[in-house]
């Protein structure tokens, strides 16, 4: 079944404009699943919002299904949940919060129109999250905040708006106002009407939290002191420059602030109707030649996600296409621009999470997945009749962790090299190969360890193939400027040239020393640093 519900179909540029496609962005712990939970379940698209761990008889999260997930409580995956909200079809992109997989991460938030910027109440900003919220910067992301785990022990709301202003330049423009301090929340300020927001709590926070909204006289007298001063410091961030201004928002330079607690479904709702009122509708998007492709021009897509495991009975493979222009209809047959092959699109679903349902058409902002997608690859741009177009490819990032990679069972080595070139083919690693090991000893390579322990994990109980990691010792990684200096690299005691499956050729190091003593032997040495924003 859908969870968004079905209605007649309507042109381009109306459906574009009812679209909301976001990621929730934060530091690990801080909270994404659970709000995730809470906002399908404010859309009523879920009866019990999940736990994490699925703590005092509630059930496990929708948005995390990988086992390692469930195991560990941390978002490994990045899931892909549409739902409908009033008049308004949400296209929420959870992302992995743990720094290993920011990787991930930075290729969902180039699928996205807008951000969540979830705070911990007590930690404030986190390095994650100023990592992540400068990529929102660098592509010009809109951010809204929402401070979470008000029902917490925590610090004060000034002191955390003032962190946005000094740490990141970001001016607070707070839409509702927590009433009690961190520990004992009563409910919010809702600054558009100077009414208060009381939120009753339910068994377990596992259902829509009951709402009763007090007027102002009303407030104060049943809330005394807490409601005073929550007038009084919105007053003074009102008067500092913090009205909430449109401009600011959709310019990056000034933030919605909300406050609430996800996991007890308090604060969620205003969250929702700031997104439906606020968040940026789909634009055009800039293709390789500069030019931004009109909404309505024939269906356009680019795929920044495959995933493959989201249904064990099948051990099928999706890849999840972000939808840049026109009418996408189930079956059409459309063209892979990298490789110039028709692909035809007869198994594409709508996705909740590890729940399914088959999409007959989407329209810009929508996500959708592309079922038996083994022909695709991320930063594919697909596109229906002409003009053709191409998006720009998404990055691949500087690795800092190697290890080689052999099967435990030789007998299994055709099971490994299938899982090696899925799991390349979904960026969990990338995969590098040399003359010297030869193609039946790939080295991976990762921005973070935990990389390492989801492809082994993913080898083996998908694959059916039980992996020996063993560590190489570089840290330091450079691409190969002329292909005709790799002997001198080769020869070096404390570093080697490994080939990326792209072609790219990696010079990698013990250490930086390494590095150095190599390019004063050899001044002519054409090496490259690998960007964050751009392999």
């Amino acid at each position: 079944m859908s969870a968004v519900s079905e209605s007649p179909p309507r042109g381009v540029a109306v459906e574009s404009a009812r679209r909301r496609t976001f990621a929730v962005i934060s530091h690990p712990d801080a909270g994404k699943s659970t709000l995730t939970e809470a906002l399908a379940l404010h859309a009523r698209v879920i009866s019990e919002a999940g736990a994490v761990h699925g703590k005092a008889g509630r059930q496990g999260v929708v948005s995390d299904w990988l086992e390692m997930e469930r195991a560990r409580g941390i978002s490994i995956t990045s899931a892909a949940l549409q739902f409908s909200y009033r008049d308004t079809v949400i296209n929420l992109l959870d992302t992995p919060g743990h720094a290993d997989f920011s990787e991930d991460t930075y290729r969902v938030l180039a699928a996205v129109d807008s951000a969540v910027m979830l705070l911990d109440a007590a930690k404030g900003l986190e390095p994650q999250t100023l990592k992540l919220f400068e990529v929102c910067r660098y592509r010009g992301i809109p951010v809204i905040t929402f401070v979470n785990k008000w029902d917490r022990p925590g610090r004060d709301a000034l002191a955390l708006c003032d962190e946005l202003v000094d740490r990141i330049g970001l001016r607070p423009m707070p839409l509702t106002w927590p009433v009690g301090v961190a520990g004992h929340f009563r409910g919010v300020l809702d600054v558009a009407d100077g009414s208060f927001v009381r939120y009753e709590r339910t068994a377990g926070g596992a259902t829509v939290a009951p709402e009763e909204r007090l007027s102002a006289e009303r407030a104060e007298a049943e809330e005394g002191e807490d409601w005073q001063r929550a007038r009084e410091e919105a007053e003074l961030l009102a008067a500092d420059g913090g009205e909430f201004d449109p401009a600011a928002f959709a310019a990056g330079t000034g933030t919605p602030v909300l406050f609430g607690a996800a996991v007890l479904n308090f604060g969620v709702r205003h969250l929702l109707d700031v997104l439906l009122e606020l968040a940026p509708r789909p634009e055009p998007r800039v293709d390789v030649e500069g030019r931004a492709r009109p909404l309505d021009a024939p269906f356009s897509a680019f795929v920044f996600k495959v995933q493959t495991g989201m249904d064990r009975a099948h051990r099928d493979q999706v890849a999840f296409a972000r939808v840049c222009s026109g009418l996408f209809e189930r079956g059409m047959v459309v063209t892979n621009a990298t490789t110039g092959r028709p692909f035809a699109t007869k198994y594409a679903q709508q996705v909740f999470g590890q729940q399914r349902s088959t999409v007959e058409q989407a329209y810009p902002g929508d996500v959708i997945g592309l079922v038996n997608a083994s022909a695709l690859r991320v930063g594919d741009t697909l596109y229906a009749d002409k003009p053709p177009v191409r998006f720009p490819g998404l990055p691949s990032f500087a690795p800092a962790h190697f290890a080689t990679a052999r099967p435990v069972d030789l007998s299994r080595a055709k099971q490994f090299r299938r899982g090696v070139e899925q799991l390349e083919s979904e960026g969990v690693v990338q995969v590098l190969r040399s003359d010297l090991r030869g193609d039946a000893v790939p080295v991976f390579a990762a921005v973070g360890p935990m990389q390492f322990d989801v492809a082994a994990h993913r080898l083996e109980h998908e694959f059916g193939c039980t992996v020996r990691l063993d560590r190489l010792p570089y840290h330091t990684v450079r691409k190969l400027g002329d292909p005709a200096q790799r002997p001198l690299i080769d020869a070096g005691h404390r570093s080697e040239v490994l080939t990326r499956t792209d072609g790219t050729e990696l010079a990698l190091f013990d250490d930086d020393m390494a590095l150095r003593i190599l390019q004063r032997r050899h001044p002519d040495l054409v090496l490259e640093p690998l960007l964050a924003e751009g392999g």
